[in-house]
């Protein structure tokens, strides 16, 4: 199976087979824990803040993350 997908998306079976033993990048392990955070702010104001608000929100506990990230986070 994994030949066939290999084939149909141009990929080397080698490359594949190193992309699943990889581990995830920091950045995707970061994000993870700050959307969790995101969650956490978004449900404390019952579900009415937008990122402005989140943003502000995560800044005071102390998480420096800038709108856009929180943002797209959010979506």
């Amino acid at each position: 199976m994994p030949e066939k997908m290999c084939k149909v998306l141009k990929v080397s079976r080698s490359g594949f087979y190193a992309w699943l033993k990889s581990s995830p990048s920091d950045r995707s392990v970061e994000n993870e824990h700050l959307t969790d955070q995101i969650v956490k702010a978004y449900h404390n104001s019952k579900k009415i803040y937008g990122s402005p608000r989140v943003t502000i929100e995560l800044n005071n506990q102390g998480i420096k993350v800038s709108r856009p990230r929180v943002a797209r986070l959010m979506r």
